[in-house]
């Protein structure tokens, strides 16, 4: 059960993915990873084992940027390692975090393979930003590249993209694995459920099955699977009600 943070802010953003991340230890994970936008320029920072190897990494490394995305990562397709933890960048022009199973993602992959696309991963996940990135690389903008890309895809997601370029955008989108979208001011938020936003922000919505969200610091758009735009409630939680702690049980799965 994988985690995913995105975050278009207004300050450096990597310590606040850090920080979401860790509220999501509870789903599990065997590696981490984020991406930003600096000066541009999509960059990452991935490690497996715990957080505090990509705390240790970003320490050494640090990622400027008040735009960016990051994943927890329980290894189902490819061992856990970095090149296949997330967030997976194809091309300089996309990268994306995403949580659940691309069940076709082998004919895709073979698909992209005859055309010469080199993959760097053994993961599901990698067919997407590939899809991508081919149809931005045909001057598509990434708004209706990713439109062209969802129908090809069979499973359950929840996907989270950002974009070189594209400091003030992000694209999420929901089929069959939970998303939340996190309202700040000037500033918006996505993850995979309120305990991870609950330290930035305590007015959210949730994306419904099949909902695909424009998001940019000023606002969202969502259409649903039909295609018309729609609005999701937001509503108020209660921070103090979001308990993200181990409550002096040894690990998550006790307690």
């Amino acid at each position: 059960m994988c985690g995913i943070v995105g975050i278009l802010g207004n300050k450096e953003v990597s310590p606040y993915l850090l920080e979401v991340l860790k509220r999501l230890e509870y789903r599990g994970y065997d590696s981490a990873g984020i991406a930003t936008i600096d000066n541009g320029m999509l960059v990452r920072r991935r490690a497996v084992g715990k957080l505090s190897k990509l705390s240790e990494l970003l320490a050494n490394e640090p990622l400027s940027g008040s735009s960016g995305i990051g994943h927890t990562r329980w290894a189902t397709h490819g061992a856990p390692t970095v090149n296949n933890s997330h967030p997976h960048q194809s091309g300089t022009s996309v990268a994306v975090v995403h949580n659940g199973i691309i069940e076709n993602f082998f004919e895709l992959r073979t698909e992209l393979l005859a055309k010469g696309v080199i993959f760097e991963s053994d993961t599901d996940t990698e067919v997407i930003s590939q899809l991508v990135n081919s149809y931005i690389g045909k001057s598509l903008t990434p708004i209706a590249a990713v439109e062209k890309t969802i129908p090809l895809l069979k499973g359950a997601f929840a996907l989270c993209f950002l974009f070189s370029g594209e400091d003030d955008l992000m694209i999420a989108v929901k089929k069959g694995s939970p998303l939340v979208i996190g309202y700040g001011n000037g500033e918006m938020f996505v993850g995979s459920d309120a305990i991870a936003l609950s330290s930035l922000t305590d007015k959210i919505s949730y994306l419904e099955e099949g909902d695909y969200a424009e998001i940019k610091r000023k606002g969202i758009k969502i259409k649903n699977h039909l295609g018309n735009i729609v609005e999701r409630e937001i509503t108020t939680v209660n921070p103090s009600q979001v308990d993200t702690g181990k409550d002096g049980f040894k690990h998550f799965m006790l307690k």
